[in-house]
């Protein structure tokens, strides 16, 4: 069978993808970092994707706000000069026949305030976490614990950044709802030990991402919504679901109600077990019958296996794209894809 299913194009709502590849989101930090605002060099990257015959494109993660910046060079769509930046990126996606969404990432706690203009971090507890913030190379900043009044504000930040991304001419949202960030910090109960309704049991931690959720379907559509989700946390490397198969259950009961269609499941290996013999993608599909994105360091071979098992409708690919800006003309010749390598690769905007 080989690699073709990955290479066959399909229809998912109003998007017509190219292939069933997508590329997975990934922090480049070549914004800049006063105004958040995308130069040339990120129009020309995305392009260069998109003539490659990309499926969907989903963007590095983008801040709905300058208090959910994690590190320098972080874009940002709180602002009308980003917004006109990224007009550029979708049309020159759109030109070469792509599909691009829009990434929207909050780190919550894992910032520091030179990051933030001066503001503690924002998060559900005032908990630290331990570790260095990325390239800034200093402690976490101790958290400010969220008042309803910050939630509510935090949820229309992210309802602006959609709106925005439209504006934009994105042709949808991925909320980032995964790896230790602010959403995922409301749903973890070792970052939230709230007493209120966004604390306590699992059902009340996950509503602060339902309402976000809601907000977001509110002003693009359900059709245009995703959702990445994971068990890993990128500043509490151990940690593990206690129940995962209940855990999985209960994020996607919010799924279905508020109407989602696409989502992301996030995990750093595709092929590993997590429960009862079950991969975490096999398990999302045991409750999930929509659209799921699968990634993992998936390679061509294991992600076309998987689509044609019905695990999952789309494979994402991160530092493959990096290092081959023609990954999909590669799989189409059966040419060997260069190795990733860190230092050049996330050095430059290839």
């Amino acid at each position: 069978m080989g690699i073709n299913e990955l290479l066959n194009s399909t229809q998912i709502g109003n998007w017509h993808l190219k292939t069933k590849i997508v590329m997975a989101p990934m922090t480049r930090s070549f914004a800049n970092n006063e105004t958040g605002t995308v130069g040339e060099d990120i129009v020309h990257y995305y392009r260069k994707r998109a003539k490659d015959g990309i499926g969907l494109i989903i963007t590095e993660g983008i801040n709905p706000s300058p208090r959910g910046k994690g590190t320098f060079g972080v874009p940002g769509l709180y602002t009308n000069s980003q917004v006109d930046s990224w007009r550029k990126v979708t049309e020159a996606v759109h030109e070469e026949g792509g599909t691009i969404v829009a990434q929207l990432w909050h780190v919550g706690r894992l910032t520091h305030r030179e990051l933030t203009g001066g503001l503690p971090p924002q998060a559900p507890s005032p908990i630290k976490a331990d570790g260095l913030v990325h390239r800034l190379r200093k402690p976490y900043d101790t958290p400010e614990e969220m008042t309803l009044m910050d939630i509510k504000e935090v949820i229309q930040e992210y309802a602006l950044a959609a709106r925005n991304a439209i504006k934009a001419g994105f042709d949808g949202v991925e909320i980032h709802g995964a790896h230790g960030y602010l959403i995922d910090q409301f749903n973890c109960e070792m970052t939230n030990k709230r007493t209120d309704e966004y604390g306590g049991n699992l059902q009340n931690r996950l509503s602060f991402m339902k309402e976000l959720l809601m907000a977001v379907i509110n002003e693009v559509g359900k059709d245009k919504t995703i959702i990445r989700f994971s068990e890993i946390k990128d500043d509490i490397p151990g940690y593990r679901w206690a129940n995962p198969e209940e855990t999985i259950k209960a994020f996607i009961q919010v799924f279905h109600e508020v109407g989602l269609q696409i989502i992301h499941p996030s995990t750093n290996d595709f092929t590993e077990k997590m429960a009862d013999d079950m991969t975490f993608h096999q398990l999302v599909r045991k409750y999930w019958d929509g659209i799921i994105i699968g990634v993992g360091n998936l390679n061509p071979q294991t992600a076309s296996k998987a689509i044609a098992e019905g695990t999952i409708d789309l494979a994402a690919f991160g530092r493959p794209l990096l290092a081959n800006p023609d990954f999909v003309q590669k799989i189409k010749e059966e040419r060997p894809l260069k190795p990733y390598e860190a230092a050049i690769d996330l050095k430059y905007l290839n």
